[in-house]
Protein backbone atom coordinates (compact mmCIF):
# COMPACT_ATOMS: atom_id res chain seq x y z
CA UNK A 1 0.00 0.00 0.00
CA UNK A 2 3.21 2.45 0.59
CA UNK A 3 4.20 1.56 -3.17
CA UNK A 4 0.71 2.54 -4.13
CA UNK A 5 0.38 5.65 -2.03
CA UNK A 6 4.11 6.90 -3.32
CA UNK A 7 3.24 6.39 -6.85
CA UNK A 8 -0.43 8.37 -6.70
CA UNK A 9 1.17 10.84 -4.56
CA UNK A 10 3.55 11.42 -6.83
CA UNK A 11 1.35 11.04 -10.07
CA UNK A 12 -0.70 13.80 -8.47
CA UNK A 13 1.99 16.55 -7.79
CA UNK A 14 3.35 15.95 -11.33
CA UNK A 15 -0.11 16.67 -12.89
CA UNK A 16 -0.66 19.29 -10.88
CA UNK A 17 2.63 21.15 -11.91
CA UNK A 18 1.96 20.30 -15.25
CA UNK A 19 -1.78 21.96 -14.99
CA UNK A 20 -0.41 24.69 -13.65
CA UNK A 21 2.26 25.37 -16.62
CA UNK A 22 -0.88 24.69 -19.27
CA UNK A 23 1.21 21.53 -20.80
CA UNK A 24 -0.74 19.53 -22.79
CA UNK A 25 -2.91 16.13 -21.27
CA UNK A 26 -1.31 17.35 -18.02
CA UNK A 27 -2.76 15.18 -15.44
CA UNK A 28 -2.10 12.65 -17.20
CA UNK A 29 1.55 12.98 -18.80
CA UNK A 30 2.63 14.69 -15.59
CA UNK A 31 1.70 11.83 -13.45
CA UNK A 32 3.59 9.94 -15.93
CA UNK A 33 6.76 12.14 -15.69
CA UNK A 34 7.09 11.97 -12.23
CA UNK A 35 6.48 7.99 -12.04
CA UNK A 36 8.84 7.44 -14.33
CA UNK A 37 11.31 9.59 -12.99
CA UNK A 38 11.20 8.46 -9.77
CA UNK A 39 10.72 4.69 -10.93
CA UNK A 40 13.60 4.88 -13.02
CA UNK A 41 15.89 6.53 -9.64
CA UNK A 42 14.97 3.23 -7.50
CA UNK A 43 11.84 4.62 -6.31
CA UNK A 44 9.50 1.35 -5.42
CA UNK A 45 6.41 2.50 -6.94
CA UNK A 46 2.99 -0.01 -8.00
CA UNK A 47 -0.62 0.42 -9.03
CA UNK A 48 -2.36 -2.59 -8.91
CA UNK A 49 -4.43 -4.57 -12.12
CA UNK A 50 -7.83 -3.82 -10.26
CA UNK A 51 -7.45 -0.02 -10.11
CA UNK A 52 -5.43 0.59 -13.65
CA UNK A 53 -8.46 -1.46 -14.92
CA UNK A 54 -11.34 0.51 -13.08
CA UNK A 55 -9.80 3.70 -14.53
CA UNK A 56 -9.80 1.93 -18.12
CA UNK A 57 -13.38 1.92 -17.83
CA UNK A 58 -13.85 5.45 -16.79
CA UNK A 59 -11.61 6.51 -19.89
CA UNK A 60 -14.04 4.11 -21.80
CA UNK A 61 -17.30 5.97 -20.45
CA UNK A 62 -15.57 9.22 -21.15
CA UNK A 63 -14.88 8.49 -24.85
CA UNK A 64 -18.38 7.15 -25.39
CA UNK A 65 -19.91 10.09 -24.21
CA UNK A 66 -18.28 12.26 -26.49
CA UNK A 67 -21.08 10.72 -29.47
CA UNK A 68 -24.47 12.17 -29.45
CA UNK A 69 -28.20 11.77 -31.41
CA UNK A 70 -26.91 15.21 -32.98
CA UNK A 71 -24.21 12.60 -34.90
CA UNK A 72 -26.83 11.28 -37.06
CA UNK A 73 -27.55 14.48 -39.09
CA UNK A 74 -24.29 15.67 -39.25
CA UNK A 75 -22.36 12.44 -40.63
CA UNK A 76 -23.87 12.35 -44.06
CA UNK A 77 -21.97 15.65 -44.84
CA UNK A 78 -18.46 14.72 -43.90
CA UNK A 79 -18.85 11.43 -46.27
CA UNK A 80 -15.65 12.65 -47.91
CA UNK A 81 -13.18 13.43 -44.80
CA UNK A 82 -14.54 10.20 -43.10
CA UNK A 83 -13.22 7.98 -46.01
CA UNK A 84 -10.15 10.00 -45.88
CA UNK A 85 -9.59 9.83 -42.19
CA UNK A 86 -9.57 5.41 -43.15
CA UNK A 87 -6.90 5.99 -45.71
CA UNK A 88 -5.00 8.54 -44.07
CA UNK A 89 -5.11 6.05 -40.51
CA UNK A 90 -3.80 3.19 -43.17
CA UNK A 91 -0.97 5.16 -44.56
CA UNK A 92 0.05 6.84 -41.57
CA UNK A 93 0.51 3.32 -39.90
CA UNK A 94 1.92 1.80 -42.74
CA UNK A 95 4.17 4.15 -42.67
CA UNK A 96 5.11 4.24 -38.98
CA UNK A 97 5.36 0.58 -38.60
CA UNK A 98 7.67 0.37 -41.56
CA UNK A 99 10.35 3.06 -39.62
CA UNK A 100 9.57 1.16 -36.20
CA UNK A 101 10.77 -2.18 -37.94
CA UNK A 102 13.81 -1.22 -40.46
CA UNK A 103 14.93 2.05 -38.39
CA UNK A 104 13.82 1.39 -34.54
CA UNK A 105 14.19 -2.38 -34.75
CA UNK A 106 10.88 -3.16 -32.84
CA UNK A 107 9.32 -6.41 -33.33
CA UNK A 108 5.87 -6.86 -34.95
CA UNK A 109 3.69 -6.60 -32.55
CA UNK A 110 4.98 -3.52 -30.48
CA UNK A 111 5.65 -1.43 -33.88
CA UNK A 112 2.11 -2.38 -34.93
CA UNK A 113 0.51 -0.82 -32.25
CA UNK A 114 3.32 1.88 -31.60
CA UNK A 115 2.86 3.15 -35.30
CA UNK A 116 -1.25 3.29 -34.42
CA UNK A 117 -2.19 6.91 -34.28
CA UNK A 118 -4.78 6.39 -30.99
CA UNK A 119 -4.42 6.92 -27.20
CA UNK A 120 -1.99 6.42 -25.12
CA UNK A 121 -4.04 4.39 -22.79
CA UNK A 122 -6.00 2.93 -25.47
CA UNK A 123 -2.98 1.44 -27.62
CA UNK A 124 -0.76 0.39 -24.00
CA UNK A 125 -3.86 -1.66 -23.19
CA UNK A 126 -4.57 -3.21 -26.74
CA UNK A 127 -0.59 -3.87 -27.10
CA UNK A 128 -0.43 -5.23 -23.79
CA UNK A 129 -3.16 -7.16 -23.85
CA UNK A 130 -2.47 -8.71 -27.07
CA UNK A 131 1.38 -9.71 -25.35
CA UNK A 132 3.38 -6.31 -26.29
CA UNK A 133 5.74 -4.42 -24.21
CA UNK A 134 3.35 -2.10 -22.48
CA UNK A 135 6.74 0.33 -21.29
CA UNK A 136 7.59 0.62 -24.57
CA UNK A 137 4.55 0.99 -26.32
CA UNK A 138 3.36 4.08 -23.59
CA UNK A 139 6.42 5.74 -23.74
CA UNK A 140 6.61 5.87 -27.38
CA UNK A 141 2.90 7.40 -27.37
CA UNK A 142 3.61 9.43 -24.73
CA UNK A 143 6.40 11.10 -26.94
CA UNK A 144 3.90 11.25 -30.05
CA UNK A 145 1.26 12.91 -28.07
CA UNK A 146 3.68 15.10 -26.38
CA UNK A 147 5.15 16.06 -29.90
CA UNK A 148 1.70 16.71 -31.41
CA UNK A 149 -0.18 18.49 -28.76
CA UNK A 150 2.81 20.88 -28.33
CA UNK A 151 3.65 21.35 -32.01
CA UNK A 152 0.17 22.28 -33.42
CA UNK A 153 -1.28 24.34 -30.80
CA UNK A 154 2.09 26.01 -30.51
CA UNK A 155 1.82 26.91 -34.09
CA UNK A 156 -1.57 28.24 -33.82
CA UNK A 157 -0.82 30.14 -30.12
CA UNK A 158 2.47 31.92 -31.92
CA UNK A 159 0.64 33.18 -34.91
CA UNK A 160 -3.13 32.65 -34.50
CA UNK A 161 -3.35 33.82 -31.04
CA UNK A 162 -4.60 30.53 -29.36
CA UNK A 163 -3.97 30.28 -25.86
CA UNK A 164 -4.73 26.45 -23.85
CA UNK A 165 -6.82 25.48 -21.08
CA UNK A 166 -5.04 22.82 -18.30
CA UNK A 167 -8.13 21.65 -17.33
CA UNK A 168 -9.78 18.38 -18.12
CA UNK A 169 -13.30 19.60 -20.79
CA UNK A 170 -15.52 16.92 -19.93
CA UNK A 171 -18.67 18.22 -18.79
CA UNK A 172 -20.13 19.25 -15.46
CA UNK A 173 -19.18 18.17 -12.25
CA UNK A 174 -20.72 15.79 -9.81
CA UNK A 175 -22.88 18.66 -8.39
CA UNK A 176 -24.04 19.47 -11.51
CA UNK A 177 -24.93 15.90 -12.80
CA UNK A 178 -28.26 14.68 -12.37
CA UNK A 179 -28.16 11.31 -9.83
CA UNK A 180 -29.93 9.38 -12.85
CA UNK A 181 -27.10 10.68 -15.42
CA UNK A 182 -24.50 9.31 -12.54
CA UNK A 183 -26.44 6.12 -12.37
CA UNK A 184 -26.04 5.38 -16.00
CA UNK A 185 -22.26 6.00 -16.12
CA UNK A 186 -21.98 3.85 -13.38
CA UNK A 187 -23.42 1.49 -15.08
CA UNK A 188 -21.62 2.01 -18.31
CA UNK A 189 -18.38 1.83 -16.31
CA UNK A 190 -19.64 -1.52 -14.19
CA UNK A 191 -21.72 -3.13 -16.81
CA UNK A 192 -19.05 -2.30 -20.05
CA UNK A 193 -16.04 -4.24 -18.78
CA UNK A 194 -18.70 -7.10 -18.20
CA UNK A 195 -20.01 -6.71 -21.40
CA UNK A 196 -16.09 -6.58 -22.68
CA UNK A 197 -15.07 -9.97 -21.39
CA UNK A 198 -18.70 -11.88 -22.83
CA UNK A 199 -17.55 -11.33 -25.79
CA UNK A 200 -14.02 -11.65 -25.60
CA UNK A 201 -12.93 -8.04 -26.43
CA UNK A 202 -9.28 -6.75 -26.21
CA UNK A 203 -8.65 -4.97 -23.21
CA UNK A 204 -12.34 -5.32 -22.12
CA UNK A 205 -12.45 -2.72 -19.47
CA UNK A 206 -11.45 0.09 -21.99
CA UNK A 207 -13.45 -1.26 -25.19
CA UNK A 208 -16.62 -2.75 -23.18
CA UNK A 209 -17.41 0.63 -21.38
CA UNK A 210 -16.91 2.32 -24.11
CA UNK A 211 -19.14 0.50 -26.52
CA UNK A 212 -22.05 0.66 -23.96
CA UNK A 213 -21.37 4.30 -23.57
CA UNK A 214 -21.34 4.84 -27.18
CA UNK A 215 -24.66 3.11 -27.45
CA UNK A 216 -26.56 4.80 -24.52
CA UNK A 217 -25.63 8.16 -25.52
CA UNK A 218 -25.97 7.89 -29.18
CA UNK A 219 -29.01 6.88 -28.74
CA UNK A 220 -30.16 9.33 -26.03
CA UNK A 221 -30.41 7.15 -23.43
CA UNK A 222 -27.65 9.10 -21.84
CA UNK A 223 -26.58 12.51 -21.93
CA UNK A 224 -23.91 13.75 -19.15
CA UNK A 225 -20.59 13.10 -19.68
CA UNK A 226 -17.84 11.79 -17.29
CA UNK A 227 -17.69 14.36 -14.02
CA UNK A 228 -14.06 16.36 -14.68
CA UNK A 229 -12.94 15.08 -11.01
CA UNK A 230 -13.48 11.71 -11.97
CA UNK A 231 -11.65 12.20 -15.24
CA UNK A 232 -8.74 14.19 -13.23
CA UNK A 233 -8.35 11.25 -10.69
CA UNK A 234 -8.09 8.56 -13.92
CA UNK A 235 -5.84 10.43 -15.57
CA UNK A 236 -3.80 10.61 -12.75
CA UNK A 237 -3.38 7.30 -12.07
CA UNK A 238 -3.33 6.03 -15.34
CA UNK A 239 -0.15 7.85 -15.83
CA UNK A 240 1.34 6.72 -12.75
CA UNK A 241 0.50 3.35 -13.48
CA UNK A 242 2.23 3.74 -16.86
CA UNK A 243 5.16 5.45 -14.92
CA UNK A 244 5.57 2.71 -12.34
CA UNK A 245 6.61 0.22 -15.21
CA UNK A 246 9.53 1.42 -15.67
CA UNK A 247 10.82 0.00 -12.44
CA UNK A 248 14.24 -1.54 -12.69
CA UNK A 249 13.89 -0.53 -16.98
CA UNK A 250 18.06 0.78 -17.89
CA UNK A 251 18.20 4.67 -18.49
CA UNK A 252 19.61 3.76 -21.35
CA UNK A 253 16.74 1.96 -23.14
CA UNK A 254 14.59 5.06 -21.93
CA UNK A 255 16.74 7.52 -24.15
CA UNK A 256 16.85 5.01 -26.59
CA UNK A 257 12.96 4.71 -27.11
CA UNK A 258 12.38 8.49 -26.69
CA UNK A 259 14.68 8.84 -29.94
CA UNK A 260 13.05 6.51 -32.22
CA UNK A 261 9.56 7.84 -30.99
CA UNK A 262 10.34 11.06 -32.15
CA UNK A 263 11.26 9.98 -35.57
CA UNK A 264 7.73 8.52 -35.70
CA UNK A 265 6.27 11.82 -34.52
CA UNK A 266 7.94 13.79 -36.95
CA UNK A 267 6.79 10.90 -40.01
CA UNK A 268 2.89 11.18 -38.47
CA UNK A 269 2.86 15.52 -38.22
CA UNK A 270 4.34 15.53 -41.81
CA UNK A 271 1.88 12.75 -42.93
CA UNK A 272 -0.94 14.95 -41.52
CA UNK A 273 0.16 18.20 -43.10
CA UNK A 274 0.45 16.32 -46.86
CA UNK A 275 -2.77 14.49 -46.36
CA UNK A 276 -5.01 17.99 -44.94
CA UNK A 277 -3.24 19.70 -48.11
CA UNK A 278 -4.54 17.40 -50.57
CA UNK A 279 -8.16 16.83 -49.05
CA UNK A 280 -8.97 20.27 -48.99
CA UNK A 281 -9.64 21.08 -51.89
CA UNK A 282 -11.86 17.48 -52.61
CA UNK A 283 -13.86 18.17 -49.18
CA UNK A 284 -13.97 21.98 -49.36
CA UNK A 285 -13.01 21.65 -45.52
CA UNK A 286 -10.10 24.29 -44.64
CA UNK A 287 -7.10 22.83 -44.61
CA UNK A 288 -6.38 24.23 -40.70
CA UNK A 289 -9.78 22.73 -39.71
CA UNK A 290 -8.58 19.29 -41.64
CA UNK A 291 -4.98 19.56 -39.65
CA UNK A 292 -7.13 19.64 -36.14
CA UNK A 293 -9.22 16.79 -36.90
CA UNK A 294 -6.57 14.19 -38.24
CA UNK A 295 -3.55 15.71 -36.16
CA UNK A 296 -2.50 12.02 -34.30
CA UNK A 297 -2.71 14.20 -30.41
CA UNK A 298 -5.29 14.49 -27.93
CA UNK A 299 -9.07 14.93 -28.38
CA UNK A 300 -9.70 17.26 -25.84
CA UNK A 301 -6.36 19.71 -26.92
CA UNK A 302 -7.18 19.54 -31.07
CA UNK A 303 -10.86 20.07 -30.11
CA UNK A 304 -10.01 23.06 -27.52
CA UNK A 305 -7.60 24.98 -29.83
CA UNK A 306 -10.96 24.80 -32.96
CA UNK A 307 -13.07 26.16 -30.35
CA UNK A 308 -10.76 29.01 -29.30
CA UNK A 309 -10.23 29.67 -33.42
CA UNK A 310 -13.90 29.59 -34.20
CA UNK A 311 -13.52 26.48 -36.42
CA UNK A 312 -15.85 23.58 -36.44
CA UNK A 313 -15.70 22.19 -33.42
CA UNK A 314 -17.66 19.26 -33.98
CA UNK A 315 -16.45 18.03 -37.41
CA UNK A 316 -12.65 18.26 -35.34
CA UNK A 317 -13.87 16.51 -32.23
CA UNK A 318 -15.96 13.69 -34.20
CA UNK A 319 -13.07 13.04 -36.84
CA UNK A 320 -10.35 12.73 -33.83
CA UNK A 321 -12.98 10.40 -31.62
CA UNK A 322 -13.92 8.01 -34.66
CA UNK A 323 -10.18 8.09 -35.12
CA UNK A 324 -9.87 6.56 -31.87
CA UNK A 325 -12.69 4.56 -32.21
CA UNK A 326 -11.76 3.31 -35.09
CA UNK A 327 -8.27 2.05 -34.53
CA UNK A 328 -9.78 0.91 -30.82
CA UNK A 329 -11.76 -1.67 -32.36
CA UNK A 330 -10.04 -2.66 -35.67
CA UNK A 331 -5.96 -2.42 -34.37
CA UNK A 332 -6.77 -6.34 -32.94
CA UNK A 333 -8.85 -7.15 -35.70
CA UNK A 334 -6.22 -6.21 -39.19
CA UNK A 335 -3.29 -7.68 -36.21
CA UNK A 336 -4.93 -10.76 -36.30
CA UNK A 337 -4.58 -11.16 -40.08
CA UNK A 338 -0.75 -9.89 -40.37
CA UNK A 339 1.78 -12.65 -40.59
CA UNK A 340 3.45 -14.03 -37.18
CA UNK A 341 5.57 -11.67 -35.88
CA UNK A 342 8.75 -12.09 -36.30
CA UNK A 343 10.48 -11.87 -32.80
CA UNK A 344 13.19 -9.19 -34.00
CA UNK A 345 14.31 -6.64 -30.66
CA UNK A 346 15.82 -3.13 -30.48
Amino acid sequence: MRRVALALALGAAGGALFAAVKAPLPWMLGAMAFTTVAALAGAGLAVPAWLRNSLLAVLGVMLGSAFGPELFGRIGQWTVTLLGLLAYIAVVCGAGYVYLRRLGRYDTLDSYFTAIPGGLNEMTALGHAMGGDPRLISLSHAVRLTFVVFTIPVWFRLFQGYLPSAGPQTGGGFAETAPVELALLAACAIGGPLLGRLCRMPAPHLTGALLLSTALHITGVAHSSVPPELVVMAQVGLGASLGARFVGVPVRRIIGTIGVASGLSVIMILGTVLWSLALAPLSGVPFETLLLAFAPGGLAEMSLVSLALGFDTAFVATHQLLRVLLVIFLAPLFFRLMPPRANVTQ
